[in-house]
């Protein structure tokens, strides 16, 4: 470990409350993936948030772009357990400027007590420190996340000088009954995945998100992270063709880790994208509607997805009239960063 990474450590540990046998370290991969995924869990659960994450899930998460781990992600631990994660990174803005995102965990039972203002300052800090080192140019700032029912991080990141900037739902289909039979627009084809196709698929999606607000990971490892892993699904994808054109993409997934936990069989209508030219001719709705029939038909009684509360392609309303209504909201906070 670098003596600046050592002062970093040394900082954030006087910073914390004073507990005895609470401690802070760098990560360790690949052990620490599992008790991350247990952390989550339990935090995701006091949160009345249903999401679950396996160790495999933090793995490909922690081997995405925008950061080092092993320099821009700290733990703490307490009686031999991790009760508290941090993590800092970076993303490129469909607006020409670039977020710097700072998140957070800490376990239900030590909540309230500073840890989290701790780790919050400490992702402050490394992030100025990365920030330092992009072009000046860029507009520059803090990004985090909270879903409404988050209330102690919404008062830790409000308190912080972060402001809401977005909100998003995420949306319930709680049956798969009665999917409605929308036809695709004349000329579109659904076709299988195939591997020659990959690159032509993901090259479609990151076009058509291109006009969306906020950021989208575009690098080779997210490319790797879609096209593999265990939620990997390509039966249940849906890709619209007219020709040799990719039109629309939807990335379909069974919520594995979340069905194992909680008895459920729940899928994700992930990734819905329709590129400018096919826009406004029912397309969208039509590859959910057949999306929905592919995860009944995988054995899913339930679906769910995300959706930018102000899209401005009419998601929201492509969702709505396949049967979504929205679960739960979330919030998208920034604060303008200085770098240093």
């Amino acid at each position: 470990m670098s003596v600046a990474a050592d002062l970093e450590l040394g900082q954030l540990a006087r910073e914390l409350p004073v507990i005895d046998g609470l401690g802070v370290r760098r990560l360790r991969l690949p052990s620490d993936a599992a008790s991350i995924a247990l952390l989550s869990n339990r935090a995701m659960q006091a949160d009345n948030i249903e999401e679950r994450e396996s160790a495999e899930d933090w793995e490909r998460w922690l081997a995405l772009a925008g950061f080092d781990p092993a320099t821009d992600v700290v733990v703490a631990e307490f009686a031999g357990a991790i009760v508290a994660y941090a993590q800092a990174r970076w993303t490129d803005d469909n607006d020409g400027g670039r977020n710097y995102g700072t998140m957070g965990i800490v376990a239900p039972e030590l909540r309230g007590q500073g840890i989290g203002g701790a780790l919050l300052r400490h992702n402050e800090r490394r992030l100025r420190q990365i920030a330092a080192g992009h072009d000046p140019s860029l507009e520059k700032r803090y990004e985090s996340w909270a879903f409404e029912s988050e209330t102690l991080r919404i008062n830790l990141l409000e308190s912080a000088g972060y402001a809401v900037v977005r909100y998003f739902f995420d949306m319930l289909r709680p049956t798969l009954d009665d999917v409605p039979g929308l036809p695709l627009p004349s000329g579109i084809e659904i076709r299988a995945v195939r591997p020659e196709h990959h690159r032509q698929i993901w090259d479609a999606d990151t076009e058509a998100f291109r006009d969306h607000w906020g950021g989208m990971d575009t690098s080779e490892k997210a490319f790797t992270r879609h096209f593999s892993g265990p939620n990997f699904r390509p039966d249940l994808w849906r890709i619209a063709w007219d020709g040799d054109q990719v039109a629309g993409v939807v990335m379909n997934e069974i919520l594995t880790s979340f069905n194992q936990a909680t008895g459920e069989r729940r899928g994700l209508i992930a990734g819905v994208s329709v590129r400018r030219p096919w826009r406004g001719r029912g397309l969208a709705r039509a590859l959910v509607a057949d999306s929905l029939r592919a995860l009944r038909e995988a054995g899913m009684t339930s679906a769910v997805l995300g959706v930018d509360a102000q899209n401005p392609t009419g998601a929201l309303g492509v969702y709505e009239a396949t049967g979504f209504r929205v679960d739960k909201t979330g919030r998208n906070y920034r604060k303008r960063l200085e770098a240093t």
